[in-house]
């Protein structure tokens, strides 16, 4: 029995040892591993490996929150839109195919962005060369998630300006395009028009602020209030502006470096915070298709005792 347990304490410290092997403080990094220095621990070695990469999900190190936070977010995000089509699909019949349109770029909006996230920061560690290529999966999958938003916000804002919202549509479909280009091809990744890829993220966010307010102007803010959830809509830009902030000031690891290191950094807070947000969105979502389609008919939802789902 001793020998057993001897055996079984053996195992588990060599099990510590290899982990402790795969896993590096700041000053052991290859030059091109280095982010962030007030993260001072915890990092991956280089792997050279996807394997080896995407085997790092069964031990801990920094990049554990922002893989999981994702990877998990991507399938809620997926399993939430066979419910939610189960449950809205049957429940008006003015429903059409084109909400189950908007409601798909939403869902493949969100599915993409977290999974390529999650994809990026498993495989963060494999090389420098993959790890640039992953990097513009991240940059991508924020253009899906952004597009993905408000494709379904401008089709019930602008539910009686048909043309209105196409041209609003073909806006924000050209800037994700000329988003994604500049995401992704050589030309535009220079050190030196890094200002210039910033302010097309820029472009784009605003691009879907504008219609917004012009559909305040429009219609008045109660009436977006119902008919695109619009304190859901804001709460979700809330969430993404906070998140942004955290991560761009590098709080609250900054404070107090080698503390949050494992747990709690403002780039693990900003992903959480990219799924809350995208629930939110959700959220506001449902409550504008359970809007537009009681309007059409005229309270006969009432009638027969049909409830909305949030």
């Amino acid at each position: 029995m001793d020998s057993a347990k001897k055996a079984a304490s053996d195992v588990a410290e060599v099990g510590k040892e290899i982990e402790q092997k795969l896993i590096l403080l700041w000053d052991e990094l290859a030059p091109w591993q280095q982010d962030n220095h007030y993260i001072q621990s915890g990092y991956r070695a280089q792997s050279n490996s996807y394997s080896k990469s995407w085997k790092s999900l069964g031990y801990l190190h920094n990049e554990t929150v922002n893989i999981y936070s994702h990877l998990i977010g991507a399938l809620l995000a997926a399993v939430s839109g066979v419910v939610v089509y189960r449950e809205l699909a049957p429940r008006y019949d003015t429903a059409t195919q084109e909400d189950v349109f908007v409601f798909i770029c939403f869902f493949a909006g969100a599915i993409a962005c977290m999974g390529m996230s999650g994809t990026y920061h498993t495989i963060q560690n494999h090389s420098h060369e993959v790890a640039k290529w992953g990097n513009k999966l991240d940059y991508l999958g924020i253009v899906f998630l952004i597009w993905g938003s408000f494709i379904p916000v401008l089709y019930y804002a602008f539910g009686e300006e048909p043309e209105l919202r196409r041209t609003y549509w073909a806006m924000i479909t050209t800037l994700a395009a000329g988003t994604s280009i500049v995401c992704t091809h050589p030309k535009f990744r220079t050190p030196a028009l890094r200002p210039f890829r910033a302010l097309m993220f820029v472009l784009m966010g605003l691009s879907a602020v504008f219609p917004v307010l012009h559909g305040i102007r429009l219609y008045g803010v109660e009436q977006l209030r119902k008919s695109i959830g619009l304190d859901w809509v804001v709460l979700q830009g809330v969430l993404y502006i906070a998140g942004a902030a955290l991560y761009a000031a590098r709080v609250p690891e900054k404070w107090s470096p080698g503390t949050f290191d494992i747990w709690g950094s403002s780039h693990q807070i900003f992903h959480v915070l990219v799924v809350l947000a995208a629930a939110s969105h959700l959220v506001g979502l449902v409550k504008a298709f359970d809007y537009e389609h009681s309007r059409r008919i005229g309270g006969v939802r009432a009638a027969t005792g049909t409830k909305a789902w949030w």
